[in-house]
């Protein structure tokens, strides 16, 4: 069949700008419409979808009456009031995708010419889909909050705390600072999630000062320093193992705030993050003592603390106890016990209290089943995997997750799997995350899949899913393990591109790899642009005698592209 279709010339994203400009300056633009016998409607689905993923050549016409106007020319159809939210927010997701290198002016004038209707949830839909790209979301909001004034829109608290957000997961806290005092300045934006926001991101940063101070800036922002307010600051600071601090600041405060045992179960529940059983007992004492009464929360953290520490049998003991205290175990501690036998190879154990879970009136959840699922596919034992899957599937109170499919996901031993487990999913609303995605990719990695690698990295892109710093970090070591250095440092290009921070075992590896390619090292590396011509921002421009048919959901399925014949 193949002898039959001409050779496709094949365009990466670096010189499609170049292409484009050359022949949008030498040719008419109705040269640039491709045939419409190009696009074959097998299906009206998948002709949506193939519109989707493969942008409109007047949607790469940066040049057209730039050198009457001095400007960019928008494309027609970016300008279509009447589509829906998703399609507006993917069509400005590809343009700033494809200006991204541009200056902010050009950027600005090609925004002003599309005709967009500004409101909260179309800027939130955009912002969201840049949830790892912090250049193109502060470039896009900066333009909203000019031209939205004019246009008789004002972001809301929704849009600064999404764009707080995306800031301080990049560590971008300079810019963080400047929209905190824009808020400052307008009454009402600032709010309790936009004070969670930048605490949680401080912690996660370890600036532990400065989640401090934001706490006690809550004052300048028209918020009151409250007992939430403080329990906030020492769950961010647990959260990150910032415990030494946030149990400091637990003692230093205690006067001032009236305590209950939710404080002390977040301190508690710190010492457990970190895994020192040590200190968890210390505090569990310093509880008893306390004039608090433990609630089943503190009996469930304190659990779970053994549990990890690897003192199932002891965890187990203080389970049985809660029964004859009369405080009664949920769903979550009975779950902490599960897993904490399970990891000790304890699975009949676990069976037994998960039996018992029904006759004592706490009913299994998700959690429940994912947990018996996991270590269950690690020792092979399908039989019951798929019949505790199919008790998920009759129960309309539990089904199936993004976990339960991430862990049948690594169950499997080749790729051939994979499209009837995501149709099964599927049919059970598992929506794709982007973890699903990213485990996708790492295990296509693994396969040496490299079609499907890149399809599956088309339509998360697509789904506004990513990619993200996980993605790049997977596509860097799983190259650089196959030889293709080159390949891998143009990922970390690409990645730091888009201010996305390498992780510090990724910045090694790319020193080694600069290190080798100097020495000579990359001899087993293949071309670059032959070996990504799949990737997300290529373009495949074919003759007129072949026609293209792309079914996103169906790439990640089959992970191939048919050409069929006219």
């Amino acid at each position: 069949m193949n002898r039959h279709f001409r050779p496709l010339i094949i365009f990466t994203r670096e010189i499609i700008p170049q292409i484009f400009l050359f022949k949008l300056a030498t040719a008419p633009c109705d040269n640039l419409h491709r045939p419409a016998h190009l696009f074959p409607v097998q299906s009206v689905r998948n002709h949506l979808q193939f519109r989707a993923l493969c942008p409109k050549p007047r949607e790469l016409q940066t040049f057209v009456g730039a050198q009457e106007t001095g400007f960019l020319q928008l494309p027609n159809d970016f300008q279509n009031e009447d589509t829906g939210l998703d399609k507006q927010g993917l069509r400005v997701q590809k343009l700033l995708k494809f200006l991204a290198n541009s200056s902010d002016e050009e950027l600005d004038q090609a925004l002003d010419r599309g005709g967009l209707s500004l409101n909260e949830d179309l800027v939130l839909n955009v912002l969201r889909r840049h949830h790892s790209e912090c250049k193109s979301a502060f470039r896009f909001f900066n333009w909203v909050s000019r031209c939205g004034k004019s246009g008789g829109y004002s972001p809301g608290s929704g849009v600064y705390n999404e764009m707080l957000g995306i800031l301080g997961k990049m560590k971008r806290f300079s810019e963080l600072h400047q929209l905190l005092d824009e808020m400052s300045k307008r009454d009402g934006v600032m709010n309790e999630r936009s004070y969670g926001i930048v605490v949680h991101r401080y912690a996660a940063a370890h600036k532990i000062e400065e989640a401090i101070n934001m706490f006690y800036k809550r004052k300048e922002y028209g918020l009151k320093l409250d007992l939430i307010a403080f329990e906030t600051l020492l769950m961010s600071l647990c959260r990150y193992k910032h415990v030494e601090a946030a149990e400091f600041l637990f003692h230093s405060k205690m006067k001032e705030f009236h305590y209950d045992i939710k404080t002390w179960n977040i301190i508690l529940n710190g010492w457990c993050v970190l895994g020192s059983l040590r200190e968890a007992k210390r505090f569990w004492n310093e509880i008893i003592r306390s004039k608090c009464r433990p609630d089943k929360f503190t009996y469930g953290i304190f659990i779970n603390s053994l549990s990890k520490a690897g003192k199932i049998s002891s965890a187990v003991k203080l389970f049985q106890s809660m029964w004859k205290k009369g405080c009664i175990p949920d769903v979550a501690i009975c779950n902490c016990v599960i897993d904490g036998l399970c990891f000790k190879k304890r699975i009949t154990e676990a069976l037994e209290i998960f039996g018992e879970m029904n006759e004592k009136e706490c009913e299994p959840d998700v959690a429940t089943y994912n947990s018996l699922i996991k270590h269950l596919c690690k020792i092979r034992r399908m039989e019951k995997v798929f019949e505790l899957l199919g008790e998920m599937e009759k129960k309309g109170s539990c089904s199936p997750n993004d976990r339960t499919c991430g862990y049948l996901l690594k169950s499997l031993k080749n790729p051939e799997e994979v499209p009837g487990l995501l149709e099964r999913m599927e049919r059970n609303g598992c929506k794709m995350t982007g973890d699903t995605y990213n485990l996708l990719l790492r295990l296509y990695m693994k396969w040496d899949c490299e079609e499907k690698v890149q399809s599956v990295w088309i339509e998360m892109e697509s789904d506004g899913m990513g990619p993200d710093q996980r993605s790049y970090t997977i596509m860097i070591h799983g190259l650089y393990e196959q030889g293709r250095i080159a390949e891998a440092l143009n990922y970390f290009k690409e990645m730091t591109g888009k201010g996305m921070l390498p992780e510090p075992r990724t910045k090694l590896l790319v020193d080694a790899m600069n290190i080798k390619l100097k020495e000579g090292g990359a001899g087993s590396t293949r071309n670059v642009n032959q070996k990504r011509k799949k990737r997300n921002g290529s373009m495949l421009l074919g003759f007129p005698d072949s026609k293209l048919t792309v079914t996103p959901r169906n790439i990640i399925k089959s992970g191939s592209i048919q050409m069929v014949e006219e």
